[in-house]
């Protein structure tokens, strides 16, 4: 085991308060509450045509501009996340957030709702990697896994319950394009005071707090002691463990498999090339999502468990060149490529959150997170547009759907990178310079720790 693997985790709670699961609650209702503002254009996009006018263009906008602030912020938000805390910087995101949502609700003139999904957008790029790393503070090595994944699940909730809003929320839909998005700002609003309650539990009651200095005020440490953590904190950018940029590069590369596919092209593919209707590929491609709501939970306790995260981590990657190969290559029932994706889909997310925390040192894992969110984007929007552009290259459409293989060449080739990634990541764990993560851990142990918080 490398040194750092066996420094002392010195803000990671013992796992043992009994209050944890009830944070692991506020905190999914917090992310919850982003997911579904996230999502809350598409489902009164039709109304916003006919009642209000609107082109593709400035549909397009209002869904794309939430983006730009997490490519901008997402590494100063990983620094804030040192410095502040995490559950302070949660409680902030959540309260832009409230204001992003209202400002999008009131809606007029359309610069208006802009500026408003702009916002928002700065609270989505802070607030998932806050909790990330607010939750490793109270969960021990033998239950973030876990955690993580019902935290996953549940932060999915939030987009099931938005695209069945229309059913649920009906009444809304039919008063017009405003109703629906009130109704988002007030679950904004409860996304809040999750957010408020989750900062005030952590302050009064977070395990091993008291064994840690506490987060001085900036305004009130001296300019020298600012300047040297800014020193340190840029410096340690490029000090992280080696198996943490193999993780990084696994994050970016699975995201720009997965992603870039199944949300942009794969029911167009499934529409082209193997003949299903718009209604059928919809189903096939929502089923990967929502499997994943209740696979993904499984996945982490798994983890916890029997340990081997690295090596879970590279069977779920592997999938996703099966896939491909499947999907291009052969003629099989498209629910096989289906279910593996799914099964890869909740595997992978599942694992690699918390492997993240257990290879970085708590007191840089806000920074680290943002590193990889930054990067993150950036691959995803790269790779939406190679394969776009490849995509066009090759005349792909209904009238030529041999002109689609270029593309899945594409994602084919990208995972086969993240899966050497994932290798490396395993031989890594496996040597001399591991950080656990293919050791299963038992709760009995981390209880007998540690008193009772």
């Amino acid at each position: 085991m490398s040194q750092a693997a066996a420094a002392p985790d010195d803000s990671r709670g013992s796992g043992d308060s009994r209050l944890r699961w009830w944070m692991l609650v506020l905190a999914a209702i917090a992310v919850s509450s982003s997911y579904y503002n996230d999502d809350v254009i598409g489902p009164i996009a039709d109304l916003l045509h006919r009642q209000r006018g609107f082109s593709q263009s400035q549909l397009g906008m209002l869904n794309g501009v939430i983006s730009i602030p997490n490519v901008a912020l997402a590494l100063i938000n990983g620094l804030m996340i040192d410095r502040y805390g995490p559950a302070r910087v949660a409680f902030w995101s959540a309260a832009i957030g409230v204001l992003g949502a209202a400002l999008t609700a009131v809606g007029s003139p359309y610069e208006i709702m802009v500026a408003g999904r702009f916002i928002f957008g700065v609270s989505e790029g802070a607030i998932f990697i806050a909790l990330v790393a607010g939750l490793a503070r109270w969960f021990s090595r033998s239950g973030i896994a876990l955690a993580t994944a019902l935290y996953l699940s549940l932060a999915r909730a939030g987009s099931y319950a938005v695209d069945t809003s229309t059913a649920w929320a009906r009444p809304l839909y039919e008063r017009g394009w405003q109703p629906p998005l009130w109704l988002g700002t007030g679950v904004a609003v409860a996304g809040l005071i999750a957010a408020i309650l989750f900062y005030w539990l952590d302050r009064r009651h977070r395990p091993g707090a008291g064994s840690v200095a506490p987060l001085r005020d900036p305004a009130r440490a001296p300019a020298a002691d600012i300047a040297a953590a800014e020193r340190s904190g840029l410096r340690s950018l490029l000090r992280f463990d080696l198996s943490y940029w193999y993780i990084l590069a696994l994050h970016v590369l699975y995201a720009a498999v997965f992603f870039p596919f199944r949300t942009t092209y794969a029911i167009e593919y499934f529409q082209h090339v193997k003949g299903l209707s718009l209604k059928q590929a919809g189903v096939a491609n929502s089923w990967v999502f929502f499997a994943a709501i209740f696979a993904t939970p499984f996945f982490g306790l798994l983890a916890d468990r029997l340990g081997h995260r690295a090596l879970m981590l590279t069977f779920g990657t592997l999938l996703l060149p099966v896939t491909f190969v499947i999907l291009g290559l052969t003629d099989l029932n498209l629910w096989v490529s289906t279910v593996m994706m799914g099964i890869s889909f909740s595997l992978v997310p599942a694992v690699i959150w918390p492997a993240t925390t257990l290879i970085v040192e708590p007191r840089r894992l806000g920074t680290a997170l943002g590193l990889i969110t930054l990067i993150q984007a950036l691959g995803m929007a790269a790779s939406n547009l190679a394969a776009g552009w490849l995509a066009d290259k090759a005349g792909a459409g209904a009238e030529n759907p041999a002109g689609y293989a270029v593309m899945m060449w594409f994602f084919f080739l990208l995972s086969l990178i993240a899966l050497y990634s994932a290798v490396l990541l395993w031989r890594r764990e496996t040597g001399p310079d591991g950080h656990g993560l293919e050791e299963a851990r038992k709760e009995s142990a981390a209880l007998s720790a540690s008193p009772a918080a």
